[in-house]
């Protein structure tokens, strides 16, 4: 009897994951599908495409479409492709991610290690601002930004996307110190190191995982954000995600799918890598510090 039992124990186990898998291939098929289609039609000349074959394999297989997207199309009233606004983002994004990670540390480890009288007032304030609308900051931002001098470069983009991810990055590294051991700040203390030694050779170095998180969604936010892009440059700023819309807006008379799905695929490769790479470090920095001790 008890080896029936088992027998039925270990085939409905198998039978529920038979069923879980499959729900799940199909979900991948449908989440991924749009991503074949993409890559499927950047590498076929547009007649084909227009021959109504977008789910079929190229018959001639073409990377002209890539190489137009990055050099050669027109965006808006020049011939430049999208190599030169690929360059602003990295610009834009470098710096804006570097600086708010350190800065955000910076803060998590005052607000946690240095407390002082009003800090839940000035971490309230920081969260806050992580849930102001783009929409509500537009104009204020354009006048600062124009006082400033970097209206409608690529720094005053760096500027914004700092302002803006500082309440991110302050949130993440302020709930991870938390759960960090306040008795090894005051041993440090007493042996006679100072602020920023205690940051910079205790704190930023057990740092890692969730560096790791804040760097990957701040990479993300900005790389792909284009209302502030919109808003605050002009043509030789663009990033990535403004003119590939400009690409797809300027094109006149026959639409070009082919040239327009090999730029989308250049505008989201950097953040696919960014997961490929370090997807699994993101999930361990989410998790660490969630349980105390």
């Amino acid at each position: 009897m008890a080896t029936n039992a088992t027998a039925t124990v270990v085939r409905t186990g198998a039978g529920a994951r038979f069923v879980i898998y499959t729900l799940l291939g199909l979900f991948c098929i449908y989440y991924l599908l749009p991503l074949y289609v993409m890559v499927v039609n950047s590498l076929k000349p547009l007649s084909e495409i227009q021959s109504g074959g977008m789910m079929a394999l190229p018959k001639e297989w073409t990377v002209a479409p890539w190489a137009s997207a990055w050099s050669t199309a027109q965006i808006g009233v020049a011939a430049t492709g999208l190599k030169p606004y690929f360059l602003n983002s990295i610009l834009m994004v470098v710096p804006a991610v570097a600086i708010s990670t350190v800065l955000g540390a910076l803060n998590g480890y005052v607000l946690t290690k240095w407390r002082f009288r009003g800090d839940t007032i000035v971490f309230g304030l920081l969260l806050f601002g992580c849930f102001i609308p783009f929409q509500m900051v537009l104009i204020p931002m354009a006048r600062m930004l124009g006082l400033m001098g970097l209206a409608g470069t690529v720094p005053g983009l760096v500027f914004v996307h700092l302002v803006y991810g500082i309440g991110f990055s302050t949130l993440y590294f302020r709930n991870y110190y938390q759960q960090f051991p306040t008795e090894l700040v005051r041993a440090a203390q007493i042996d006679g190191a100072g602020f920023f030694t205690i940051f910079l050779r205790i704190m930023l170095p057990s740092s890692g995982p969730i560096a790791v998180v804040c760097i990957i969604w701040q990479f993300t936010n900005i790389w792909n954000d284009f209302l502030f892009g919109a808003s605050f440059s002009d043509f030789d700023s663009q990033p990535m995600t403004v003119a590939l819309n400009n690409l797809v807006q300027s094109s006149t008379g026959v639409k070009e799918y082919n040239v327009h799905f090999a730029g989308a695929i250049m505008a989201a490769l950097p953040t696919l890598l960014v997961y490929i790479v370090a997807g699994r470090y993101f999930v361990r920095g989410l998790m660490a510090g969630s349980v105390k001790g």
